[in-house]
C-alpha cells in the first residue's frame, strides 16, 4: 500500500526519496523532519563527515500548504561533501575491503572501479530513509502511535535497562551520547569507544527500537508475506551491518519453557490485557495492542584504521586495506535508522488495515474500529 525509494550515491551531489500512497492531508513539518535527520548524525563514536554534513530536507513534489497531496511525496538532501570531490580524478578503486560490498558487488554488476559499489552501498543512504521514516512517524501520530530507541550494548558493554516505561527510556536515550538510559553504561560504552579508536578498531552493538499504542489487527497471519514479524524482520535487517533482529524476548525465549514464555490473558477494567510482552506486541504476524519492540544487532564497521588482509584485483597480488574516513561505532545512529524503518513498516500496514485516499477517511475508519474496541 505503501512504497519508497531512494537514489543517490555517498559522495553525489544529493540522496533523493520518493514515497507513494500517503493519503492526502497529512501535515507535514519539514523541521520536524529535519531534527529526526539531525538524531542519525550524531551521537558518540561518528566518523569526520558528520562534521561536513548538515542534513536538511526538501520537499519538491507531493505537498501543498504544508499537507500532503496524495501524489507521490518527493524529498532531497543535499550531499555537502560532494563539492570536496566532484573536481577529483580518483584512480579506479581495485583493492576490495572485507565485510563491505565491494567485491561481490563488483562481481555481480561486473564493474572494474569498486568504488562504483561503495558509494551506493554505503549508510549514507540511511540519510533519506531516515527522512522517510520520519514521514512515516508523522502518519503514526495521527493515531497516537509513539515511537523511540534506545542502547543495550556497544562493544560487550551492556547497560542495564531501567524497569521504566518505555516513553521514559526514550527520554533518558535522547539525553545520552550514545543513546543508553543507563548513565553509568553510557560513560563505560563511550571510554570503549575511545579504547576501539587508539587501538584502530571500530564496535558494533545491539539496540531496541519500540512503538507504543500500536493498534490490534495490523499485520495477518494468512500469508508469509504479510506476517508483520517478518516484514518488520526484513526492514530492520536491511540497514547496512545489521546482522540479527529478534521481536519481544527472541532468542531469550529459546532457552525457556512454553509456560515460561507465554503472555497470559485476562480482563482488567472491561480490557483483554496480558500480564506480561516477551512476544514483543505480535502473535500469529498480528499487532496484539501490547508495545511492538524490536531488537537488533550490528556489526563493527568494516573499515578500520587497521589495515585487514585483502588482494589488488588489478593485480592479483596479496594487499592491505586502505584506510578510509569512516565511524568508530554507528550503532547509536543505526537506531535511529532503525525507527525508521519500524515506522515505515507499521505505517505500511495501517494504510492496509484502513484504506482510504484521504486522512480524513483513514480516521473515520479508524474511529468506527477502534472508537470501542475493547
Amino acid at each position: 500500500m505503501l512504497r519508497f525509494l531512494t537514489a543517490g550515491e555517498s559522495h553525489g551531489p544529493a540522496l533523493t526519496g520518493i514515497i507513494e500512497g500517503l493519503p492526502a492531508g497529512l501535515p507535514l513539518n519539514v523541521e520536524a523532519i529535519n531534527r529526526e535527520l539531525h538524531r542519525r548524525q550524531a551521537g558518540y563514536g561518528r566518523g569526520g563527515r558528520m562534521q561536513i554534513e548538515r542534513d536538511q530536507v526538501e520537499i519538491l513534489a507531493g505537498m501543498d500548504k504544508g499537507a500532503t497531496t496524495g501524489a507521490p511525496l518527493a524529498l532531497r538532501i543535499e550531499n555537502r561533501d560532494w563539492v570536496n570531490w566532484r573536481d577529483k580524478e580518483l584512480p579506479p578503486q581495485t583493492i576490495p575491503r572485507p565485510g563491505h560490498a565491494d567485491l561481490a558487488g563488483a562481481m555481480k554488476y561486473g564493474v572494474q572501479d569498486l568504488r562504483i559499489i561503495s558509494e551506493r552501498a554505503s549508510a549514507r543512504e540511511t540519510a533519506m530513509r531516515t527522512g522517510i521514516g520520519a514521514v512515516a512517524k508523522a502518519l503514526l501520530g495521527e493515531f497516537g502511535i509513539h515511537l523511540g530507541g534506545f542502547m543495550n550494548e556497544i562493544g560487550g558493554v551492556q547497560g542495564e535497562v531501567p524497569d521504566l516505561p518505555l516513553t521514559r527510556l526514550f527520554e533518558l536515550a535522547e539525553g545520552s551520547e550514545v543513546r543508553c538510559p543507563d548513565p553509568a553504561a553510557s560513560q563505560a560504552m563511550k571510554e570503549r569507544i575511545d579504547q576501539a579508536r587508539l587501538e584502530g578498531d571500530s564496535l558494533g552493538g545491539i539496540f531496541t527500537v519500540a512503538a507504543i499504542a500500536v493498534p490490534v489487527g495490523l499485520g495477518s497471519h494468512v500469508h508469509w508475506d504479510r506476517r508483520l514479524d517478518g516484514r518488520l524482520a526484513q526492514a530492520l535487517m536491511s540497514i547496512p551491518g545489521v546482522k540479527g533482529v529478534e521481536i519481544g524476548a527472541g532468542f531469550r525465549t529459546a532457552c525457556l519453557t512454553g509456560t515460561q514464555v507465554q503472555d497470559e490473558i485476562s480482563y482488567r477494567e472491561g480490557k483483554v490485557v496480558r500480564a506480561s510482552n516477551r512476544a514483543g506486541g505480535l502473535e500469529g504476524g498480528i499487532t496484539n495492542g501490547e508495545p511492538v519492540v524490536v531488537r537488533a544487532a550490528m556489526k563493527p564497521i568494516p573499515t578500520t584504521l587497521t589495515p585487514l588482509r585483502t588482494v589488488d584485483l588489478a593485480t592479483g597480488k596479496p594487499a592491505r586495506t586502505q584506510y578510509q574516513r569512516s565511524d568508530i561505532c554507528a550503532v547509536p545512529a543505526a537506531c535511529v535508522v532503525g525507527e525508521a524503518m519500524l515506522a515505515w513498516v507499521l505505517a505500511d500496514a495501517l494504510v492496509e488495515k484502513l484504506g482510504g485516499d484521504s486522512l480524513a477517511e483513514m480516521r473515520a475508519r479508524a474511529e468506527a474500529l477502534w472508537g470501542s474496541q475493547t
